[in-house]
Order: structure tokens, then C-alpha cells, then sequence
């Protein structure tokens, strides 16, 4: 092989060897987005949700809904938006926050179309706080994401 055909074939082995890892990044972060989504959107299928996507949902803890089994680890709420309710079910240590008429947001899969099943229950830290994407869930609008949201 001649000098040039040495390093057009490094050249070419080198762009391959990058593109694939390229690719293995790309779909490393593809498996890992997980998408938040209000209970209207959920409940009304404006979103589409393929069969075992984990997705995550927020909004606040309907009053007078959380039901605990007697060995405190299973937990059953809903989660509204002021619009429309979603039931979930989690078990688990919650987080020392988590309340009735607080801020949650809750990361699993939603099971025949109504019912949602957390894998994770994460709750609002302070009482000024919210993810912008739940406060435009909460006045009725949707987020749209790269929009910036004006602070009050």
C-alpha cells in the first residue's frame, strides 16, 4: 500500500470510529429523557406515551386523597392540575415534604390510560417554588419548552 492509501484508509477508519460513538451517545441520551407531563395531558392523550415509557408527572396532592396501607410503604393519591385528577400508586419511603396540597412531581409509568404508577415521588421544597413547567400546567396553559417563563 502506498503512503497515500495509508491515510486515506486512517482518515476513513477514524471518521467511522467517531460517528459510532457519536451514535452510542446519542442513544444513550435518547433511552434517558424523561418527559414531564400534566395529568390533563395525560388523561385527554395529547401526548403520545408508548407502553412502558417512564414519563414524569406533577401537580399537587388532591386533599383528603393520600391513602397509606398499614405498613406505611404503599401509598395511593392523586395528582391534579386544578383540571383534571390522576391517580397514583407508590411504593416506597416518600419524601419528609410530601403532603396533601403540596407540589409533586412523580416519575413512572402510567398504566391503562388512568392509573399511574410511581417509581419515584419527588416534592416541592419550599413553599415559593415550583417547576415552571407545573405553575403553566396549573393556570391552564401548556408549557411550551425553549419559551421563557416570566418570573412574578
Amino acid at each position: 500500500m502506498k503512503t497515500r492509501h495509508k491515510r486515506l484508509a486512517i482518515i476513513v477508519s477514524g471518521v467511522i470510529g467517531l460517528s459510532v460513538a457519536v451514535l452510542l451517545v446519542l442513544d444513550a441520551f435518547q433511552s434517558n429523557l424523561v418527559f414531564f407531563y400534566s395529568p390533563t395531558e395525560v388523561l385527554e392523550g395529547k401526548v403520545k406515551i408508548a407502553p412502558g415509557q417512564t414519563i414524569r408527572i406533577g401537580g399537587m396532592v388532591e386533599a383528603g386523597s393520600v391513602k397509606r396501607s398499614a405498613d406505611g410503604l404503599k401509598v395511593d393519591f392523586v395528582v391534579t392540575d386544578n383540571n383534571k385528577k390522576l391517580p397514583v400508586h407508590y411504593q416506597g419511603l416518600l419524601p419528609d415534604l410530601f403532603r396533601e396540597g403540596q407540589g409533586v412531581v412523580a416519575q413512572g409509568k402510567v398504566l391503562d390510560g388512568n392509573k399511574f404508577l410511581a417509581s419515584e415521588v419527588l416534592a416541592k421544597h419550599d413553599e415559593k417554588y415550583m417547576p415552571p413547567e407545573a405553575a403553566q400546567a396549573m393556570k391552564g396553559g401548556t408549557f411550551q419548552p425553549g419559551t421563557e417563563m416570566k418570573k412574578p
